[in-house]
Formats: C-alpha cells, structure tokens, sequence
C-alpha cells in the first residue's frame, strides 16, 4: 500500500529552499540516520522500517538551495477522513531558519484541497512550531483518545 498522487508537487522559497513529495527524490539512508538517532520518538529505528513507513506514507522532503535533504515529514492518510503527520524532522544546521514551520505549513496545505476531518500529530516539542501552523491540544479528554500497542516497548 502506498499514499500517493497523481504527480509530486514541489514548494520553493525565495531562499532556494523547496519541499517535494517526489519520493524519487527522498534519500532514505539520511531520513533513517536522522530519525534512529537524532529523533527522540524514533532512536534506535531499523531501516527496514524506516523504508517500509515511507513507502506506505505521503512523505514531504524538505531541500536546501544546494539540492541536498536536509529536512523530512511524513503522512500517514487516506486522503479523504484522516491524516497523521509524523517523522518531522528538520537537520539541525538548518533550524531557526522557519523551516519547521514552512514544512508543516506545506504539509496542511497539500491536504487541504481533501477536506479531511483532522490532522492529528503527537510531539513532546515545537509546540509553538505547529501552533503557528493551527494545531491546538486536543480538549477531548484523555479517554476518548484510545491506542492499542502491539509492540513489546
């Protein structure tokens, strides 16, 4: 299964900075190394796993003026209720530049034209970050948000 579609879109910056959803483009080695070490919610990270989730994501890869990725986020939707963005991650030479923002900017407004329900994202950080970008904390109590684990972490 994979979430994709009809064509890759890309977003430039006046800066030369782009995001693309060409998965053509993604270089998987650097998003694994990114996520299985540097990314809290992911240390440790196989890269079969890593390849696997992209390949069943819409993905965004976040490029500087240079061509190089150094950026990435991933979707995990049926395009048409629901949509969890996850695996946000922007290099660390790069911050503090707004390329946080942009991305998960880019990212709502690539889903947008699907009139999806929710957009749903779970982090422990950049708060601030994605409320720019219009997501709030869930008022819902805690007991209407339900997970079942099938991993023995």
């Amino acid at each position: 299964m994979t979430t994709s579609e009809a064509a890759p879109t890309v977003t430039r910056r006046p800066d030369g900075y782009q995001i693309s959803t060409d998965p053509d483009r993604l270089d998987v080695d650097r998003v694994h190394r990114w996520l299985s070490t540097d990314a809290y919610w992911a240390l440790g990270r196989d890269r079969e796993t890593v390849a696997r989730a992209i390949a069943g994501s819409l993905n965004f890869g976040l490029y500087a003026p240079d061509g190089q990725q150094v950026g990435f986020a991933r979707v995990v939707t049926d395009l048409a209720t629901f949509a969890w963005l996850c695996d946000v991650y922007v290099r660390p030479e790069d911050r503090g530049r707004g390329l946080g923002t942009w991305l998960a900017t880019t990212v709502r407004d690539h889903l947008a034209p699907h009139r999806l329900k929710r957009i749903l994202l779970f982090t422990e950080d950049a708060h601030e970050v994605y409320a720019r970008v219009g997501f709030t904390a869930l008022p819902e109590p805690p007991e209407r948000v339900m997970s079942l684990r099938l991993d023995d972490d």
